[in-house]
C-alpha cells in the first residue's frame, strides 16, 4: 500500500473533511478524493461517509484508522531509529503551543532528560490543528495545547488551569486601552472575554501568539492578557502591573496521546506531564496572588 494513502486518509480523519486535509497536504481537494477513492477500492470498503458537514469515518473507516497510524508510525519510527544517536533506545516527539513553552514544558524536558537520559526527544511548537494532526497521522508522540479536538483513538487528559490576567505596562495606563493588544487564546478565552467586555470597540491589534504579543507591549507600552506564570516575574521586576479591577479568565492546558500505545517511553512521558501539572496546580494560587496588587 503506497504510504501517502495513509497519510492521507489521517489526514481527512484529523480534519474531518476534504477541503481541510488538502490545505494540511498542500494538495489539491481533487487528490485527496483520488486517494482515498484508491485506499477505500484497494480494502473493498468505504472509509467516510461524505455530507455537507464534512467526512465522518464510517466503523470500516475507525477500524482502519489504526493500522493507518502504524503504517506511518513504522515509517516515522524507522526513520527515527536510522538516525537515531548511539547511547538513545528511543525517541519521542512533542509538539505543544508556544506559551507552555514558557516555563512548563522546559521543566518537562529537564525531567526527562534527568530520568530517561537515553531518550531522544524531538521538540516543536504548533498550534491546535497542526498538533492534531500530527497525532491522528502518528508523527507526534504527545501535544500539549488548550483546545483539543476529540478524535478516535487519541486520549484527552487536563493537565491544569491556566489563569489569564491583564496586565499593563504602566499602573497609570487608562482602561479600555487603546493600546491593548487582543492575543487569541482560543474559543474558551473569546467567549469569556466577550462576556466582560460585551462593548469593548474591536482592538487595533491582534496576535496568535502570547510571546510575540508581550514583546510588543513591552517594547512599545500597552497592555493584554496573559497566563499568571509567564507575568510572576515582569510583576516583580515592575515592568509589568496588573490592571485593577480587571477580571480573571481560566484556560485549561491538556495533554493528547495515542491510547493504543503502552509502550515504557510514552508512559514515562505522560506520567511526567501529570506531575509537573500537580505542581503547577499547587502553585497557581500563589502565582495569582503575586499578581495581584495589594
Amino acid at each position: 500500500m503506497d504510504i501517502e494513502l495513509a497519510r492521507t486518509f489521517l489526514a481527512v480523519a484529523a480534519a474531518g473533511n476534504f477541503v481541510g486535509a488538502a490545505q494540511r497536504l498542500h494538495v489539491t481537494q481533487s487528490t485527496v478524493s483520488v486517494r482515498v477513492q484508491a485506499l477505500e477500492s484497494q480494502l473493498g470498503s468505504v472509509l467516510f461517509r461524505r455530507g455537507r458537514g464534512g467526512a465522518e469515518l464510517t466503523q470500516a473507516g475507525r477500524r482502519f484508522l489504526r493500522h493507518a497510524k502504524t503504517l506511518v508510525q513504522t515509517l516515522e519510527q524507522a526513520r527515527h531509529d536510522v538516525g537515531l544517536p548511539a547511547g538513545f533506545r528511543g525517541s519521542l516527539a512533542l509538539r505543544g503551543r508556544i506559551a507552555l513553552w514558557d516555563g512548563f514544558l522546559p521543566q518537562w524536558v529537564g525531567r526527562m532528560r534527568e530520568t530517561h537520559p537515553d531518550i531522544s526527544l524531538r521538540l516543536e511548537v504548533g498550534f491546535e490543528e497542526d498538533i492534531m494532526q500530527g497525532l491522528v497521522q502518528g508523527t507526534v508522540d504527545v501535544g500539549v495545547m488548550y483546545t483539543p479536538e476529540s478524535r478516535p483513538g487519541l486520549g484527552v487528559e487536563r493537565l491544569f488551569e491556566e489563569v489569564l490576567v491583564l496586565v499593563a505596562t504602566e499602573p497609570s495606563r487608562p482602561w479600555p486601552d487603546p493600546g491593548y493588544i487582543h492575543m487569541d487564546w482560543g474559543p474558551e478565552f473569546h467567549a469569556q472575554f466577550t462576556t466582560s467586555y460585551p462593548e469593548m470597540a474591536p482592538p487595533a491589534i491582534t496576535a496568535n501568539i502570547g510571546w510575540l504579543v508581550m514583546q510588543q507591549i513591552l517594547h512599545c507600552g500597552g497592555s493584554g492578557y496573559f497566563p499568571v506564570r509567564m507575568t510572576r516575574d515582569l510583576i516583580e521586576q515592575g515592568q509589568l502591573w496588573r490592571v485593577a479591577n480587571s477580571p480573571s479568565f481560566s484556560l485549561p492546558a491538556y495533554m493528547v496521546f495515542p491510547l493504543d500505545r503502552q509502550d515504557d517511553m510514552l508512559v514515562s512521558a505522560l506520567n511526567s506531564l501529570r506531575v509537573l501539572a500537580s505542581e503547577e496546580r499547587a502553585a497557581s494560587t500563589e502565582n495569582l496572588r503575586a499578581a495581584i496588587p495589594g
